[in-house]
């Protein structure tokens, strides 16, 4: 093989951890830092308290437009973060209430909770959708990820799953309203910006773990299920 073929496989490690940076930088600059700061100045610089919102917004949009163009196409969760930013300032602007502009994040949060329990009732969860599609259908996780679809603990496993982030997803939208509704509009800006990536840790480590739990199980079943099959000498 040549040197060409086996350089992709010796920098992958570095290369994925290369893109983890970026995109966690990414994160932390253009949906956190960017628009908390950018609230701040045009408040000071006397805009109302609705146009620094929505101007604020400007920057996680840039985000989502940075990976369309990075990856030339908008995923799901993309989507839905353009959607809460669009209903905000629509919002915002036909009623001039800032609280009103505040529970955009809401609005895809609540949605995305709503479509994972929704999706129980269909043939695949969409928690195995959102993690066949981030791995690559045309992958060779994803093909793998395709063939474990015909087990019976496959499917349990991205069941529960789908269900624990829908159920999430719906208690964050709900939290984000209280906030909104008894806090300061800077308060509930900040809030806003850190919870959902406070929630998405949360519950990425408790998938982590059950998914971990459940590998556990299951080497367990099939190594006893190996040692009654095995015959007596």
């Amino acid at each position: 093989m040549s040197e060409d073929a086996r350089r992709p496989a010796q920098e992958s490690p570095s290369a994925g951890r290369g893109a983890q940076l970026r995109s966690l930088a990414k994160i932390a600059i253009l949906d956190v830092a960017a628009p908390l700061v950018a609230y701040r100045l045009f408040r000071s610089a006397g805009m109302s308290t609705v146009s620094a919102l929505i101007l604020s917004g400007v920057f996680p949009a840039i985000g989502v437009a940075v990976d369309i163009v990075r990856h030339r196409r908008l995923d799901a969760v993309g989507a839905l973060v353009l959607t809460g930013i669009i209903v905000g300032t629509v919002v915002g602007l036909v009623s001039g209430n800032p609280r009103l502009v505040l529970l955009e994040g809401s609005v895809p949060t609540g949605v995305f909770g709503l479509l994972c329990l929704g999706s129980l009732l269909t043939s695949r969860p969409l928690m195995y959708r959102v993690a066949l599609e981030f791995t690559g259908p045309d992958s060779a996780q994803g093909r793998e990820m395709a063939g474990l679809w015909k087990h019976h603990e496959f499917r349990h496993l991205f069941r529960v799953i789908s269900a624990v982030w829908g159920a999430g997803f719906l208690c964050e939208a709900a939290l984000r309203v209280v906030i909104v509704e008894r806090t300061s509009t800077g308060t509930a800006l900040a809030i806003s910006k850190v919870m959902p990536f406070v929630v998405a840790g949360l519950l990425a480590a408790w998938t982590a773990a059950y998914g971990a739990l459940q590998r556990r199980k299951n080497d367990h079943r099939q190594a006893q299920q190996g040692e009654r099959e095995e015959p007596a000498s």
